[in-house]
């Protein structure tokens, strides 16, 4: 099942976030590693221009993504944010839901999509060039993930 983020989800999405963060070596500054979100998911995504979705099975959270707006940019542009799912959980559809729903709910409000990855998430990488973004050549905006080496973006409308 897929759902929106709630305050109970908080510490076991946390904790999701940390374990697939070191499983790719990011944890460390230039990642989400330092993002003071990571502990309070559900209050940092209600705020207007946000959306945090999970993947939920038997209970157990498996991992989630989120839409907010680019950082450093004029308002027009959101940012794919924090897709992190469990081994578990990847390639099993998913990762492919949260992004469909999540473009969906962001075409009504922003006009073009970025999103910044590792290249050694291949997986995550096939998933996003599926999906109908295109590689960057260099990143947008000002994310603080200064340590991301691969950059994507979709038009919306």
């Amino acid at each position: 099942m897929i759902r929106e983020v709630r305050a109970e989800d908080n510490s076991a999405l946390a904790d999701v976030i940390r374990r697939v963060l070191i499983e790719f070596g990011a944890n460390k500054p230039g990642f989400a590693w330092q993002d003071p979100s990571l502990d309070c998911m559900f209050e940092s995504y209600s705020a207007p221009g946000h959306c945090y979705l999970v993947a939920i099975e038997d209970g157990k959270l498996l991992g989630g993504a989120g839409i907010g707006p680019l950082e450093g940019d004029g308002g027009a542009r959101c940012e794919l944010q924090k897709m992190y799912l469990l081994p578990d959980a990847r390639g099993r559809g998913f990762g492919g839901q949260i992004i469909d729903r999540l473009l969906d709910w962001a075409k009504h409000r922003y006009q073009y999509c970025y999103l910044e990855t590792l290249a050694s998430m291949s997986a995550a990488n096939r998933l996003y060039l599926h999906r109908g973004f295109q590689q960057l050549a260099e990143p947008l905006g000002c994310t603080g993930h200064g340590s991301c080496d691969t950059w994507y973006g979709k038009r919306l409308n």
